[in-house]
């Protein structure tokens, strides 16, 4: 992140300790009269909530979900939803709680929402949860307990679950005389690849058409690459290297809220180098070309014969509007002897800038429930939480005709860990992205750039 960013990232977050000072921090009670506890509120005039969320293919079932709700659940609430793209959503969200303008609701993240609990500025559901007596037990196991702090504080109430896996250009794989299958058997490991390596080693071409298995093969001019990378790794590598990474046996924190953290494992090391020189070997895509383009339109460009990715992505990428026919493998068996996916999780969390904090309330309880994660799931765009509905989603895309079982499989046999939850991601991130960037340009070793990266961060973490 650039100094500027930084700056204005840190003045945002002063302002919102502010905010949330005036406020009376984060100690559960609801703000504004409302009955977060006792009897369910009625509403007698009329109400608008504001619902902020980032991912527009959702946008139109929520919109569902919200005239449903008006029309069936309470008729005096009327919900205006706003749609950002990702780096705006975050910009603005900051912006508005440090100005105190921030939406009643809005979709929350697990690598953001511990940063605004210790700033104060989102209202605990404990008293509301308790009040309707909402079942948390109702979605798949641990979601829930992902948005309850130390004190026990509960921040949100799940919405979806995502997971990754590999993503495949068919047409690249018929050509190379690989079967899907291949790929949903393969092993890794960071010494030679594995059978999976193997695969992107074939995959690959240079632009005189000799493949990366091939003698003559010419690394300093690809025409497609075996991998693409998805984005530019960053602390976390969601979509990048922490499947690969937990496969051989790294566990970012050992808990949640963790006082510090395991960059500096000889387990992240190896596999991060792993990356580093097969990007060099001409297997993987330049980190340069991922900034300058985005991993998955290089993908969908033809330059990369796969990737891995999120599941929140298969419409986009099995859509009507792509050419490029794909379909999706587990990710790989790692020296561990078992797959990896990291499994992550949104809910929506109410603002201390709520005015109404009791109707805010109802807005986030209906989505939470099977009423609008059924919409939700039937328009095949992420799993929602809650199991049933999550299967409604898995039959609506094989009625697409796309097999998502890739993603699902992780959840069924119980190959997911945790997105590590801290309450400094942003500022880990700072620390360990550039570095990340450093190795993957071949400007130091893993071993050699993550061990002071690892002290910085445990630094952050313990103070």
């Amino acid at each position: 992140m650039r100094e500027s960013k930084m700056l204005r990232l840190f003045a945002a977050l002063l302002a919102m300790a502010m905010v949330a000072a005036a406020c009376g921090g984060s100690d559960g009670e609801a703000e504004g009269g409302g009955a977060a506890s006792g009897e369910a509120p009625s509403f007698d005039e009329p109400i608008t909530i504001d619902y902020w969320l980032w991912d527009g293919n959702q946008q139109p079932f929520y919109e569902t979900c919200a005239a449903d709700f008006t029309a069936n659940v309470q008729p005096n609430i009327t919900v205006n939803i706003e749609q950002f793209g990702w780096g705006d959503y975050w910009d603005g969200i900051t912006a508005a709680f440090a100005s105190d303008s921030a939406p009643d609701v809005f979709t929350d993240h697990l690598a953001r929402y511990p940063e605004f609990v210790e700033s104060g500025v989102l209202v605990s559901l404990n008293d509301f949860v308790e009040r309707d007596g909402v079942d948390v037990d109702q979605y798949f196991p641990g979601l829930a307990e992902l948005w309850t702090s130390p004190d026990g504080d509960r921040f949100g109430l799940p919405k979806d679950f995502d997971t990754i896996a590999m993503v495949l250009n068919e047409d690249m794989l018929a050509d190379a005389g690989i079967t899907t299958e291949e790929f949903a058997n393969a092993e890794w490991n960071p010494t030679d690849g594995g059978t999976w390596g193997e695969l992107i080693q074939r995959l690959t071409i240079d632009t005189n058409g000799v493949r990366g298995n091939e003698e003559g093969f010419d690394a300093s001019s690809v025409e497609v690459y075996g991998f693409g990378l998805e984005g530019a790794f960053g602390a976390f590598g969601q979509t990048t290297f922490s499947s690969f990474a937990a496969s051989n046996g790294y566990v970012a924190t050992d808990e949640p809220w963790a006082t510090s953290a395991n960059f500096d494992s000889p387990e992240l090391a190896e596999t991060v180098q792993f990356f580093a020189d097969w990007i060099a070997a001409g297997y993987v895509t330049p980190i340069e070309d991922v900034e300058s383009l985005g991993g998955t339109t290089i993908f969908q460009s033809g330059g990369a014969a796969t990737q891995t990715n999120g599941s929140w992505m298969i419409s986009t990428l099995s859509g009507d509007a792509t050419e490029v026919p794909v379909a999706y493998a587990p990710l790989p068996v790692g020296p561990e002897g078992a797959r990896a996916s990291m499994f992550n999780g949104l809910a929506d969390s109410i603002t201390k800038s709520a005015e109404n904090p009791d109707a805010a309330w109802e807005w986030v309880k209906y989505m939470a429930s099977p009423a609008c994660q059924d919409v939700v799931g039937s328009g095949a765009v992420v799993f929602p939480a809650i199991p049933s509905a999550a299967a409604i989603a898995q039959e609506a895309h094989t009625a697409n005709g796309v097999d998502v079982s890739a993603f699902t499989v992780h959840v069924d046999d119980g190959t997911t860990f945790l997105f590590p939850i801290t309450d400094s991601a942003s500022r880990i991130e700072d620390t360990v992205g550039p570095v990340m960037q450093q190795i993957l340009r071949n400007e130091g070793t893993a071993a050699d750039l993550l061990a002071p990266a690892a002290e910085e961060v445990n630094s952050i973490l313990g103070s």
